[in-house]
């Protein structure tokens, strides 16, 4: 490769992580925030699961991408087997494997919401639930390995994405009747 496609396919790397955990953090609050009590606006409750589906596939695209530059990249020191075999690889084994792991997860996630109905409700809910393990994988993934990640920009989308997630759980571990009054401003 010439170095002006070594340095793009660098930027490809570096613009899809962020932006994948930009739409992660989006899944992941949207998914906790309507999880049976948030409708956004007047948007009918089919809407806002169409919604929350069509950015998880997004993201999935936009971490696979990712996955796959990195891959790619002839400065990193990724392979196949390590993007999705977690703490395989030579270089940084604990980060690569922290984002392997959550690529991992999502694509279970994935899966199992694709054939919900042949894996059955009660297994879809139980691999969707590794969402909530998912997330801070990714984002330690991101922090640790990221190279933009001491970068002013990454630290505020850093900590703007860590407000969301953290808010969204506690607006879901709040009683019902609290969250509708915040909800409702009262």
């Amino acid at each position: 490769m010439s170095a002006g496609a070594d340095e793009a396919l660098w930027y490809l790397m570096r613009g899809t992580g962020v932006v994948s955990l930009l739409l992660l953090t989006a899944v992941m609050a949207l998914g906790i925030a309507t999880h049976g009590r948030l409708h956004l606006g007047t948007l009918p409750r089919f809407a806002t699961r169409l919604l929350h589906r069509n950015l998880s596939l997004m993201a999935l695209v936009f971490v696979t991408v990712h996955v796959v530059a990195a891959v790619i990249d002839p400065y990193v020191t990724i392979g196949l087997v390590d993007a999705v075999l977690p703490f395989t690889a030579d270089s940084e084994p604990l980060m690569a494997g922290l984002g392997a792991l959550a690529f991992d997860l999502l694509i279970a996630v994935i899966a199992t919401s694709i054939w919900r109905k042949h894996v059955g409700a009660r297994t879809w809910r139980a691999v969707h639930l590794g969402a909530y393990a998912m997330w801070p994988l990714a984002f330690i993934h991101a922090a640790g390995i990221g190279s933009d990640s001491s970068a002013p920009w990454a630290q505020v989308l850093g900590i703007g994405a860590a407000a969301v997630i953290g808010g969204s759980l506690a607006w879901r571990l709040l009683p019902p009747e609290r969250a509708s009054e915040t909800v409702a401003g009262r």
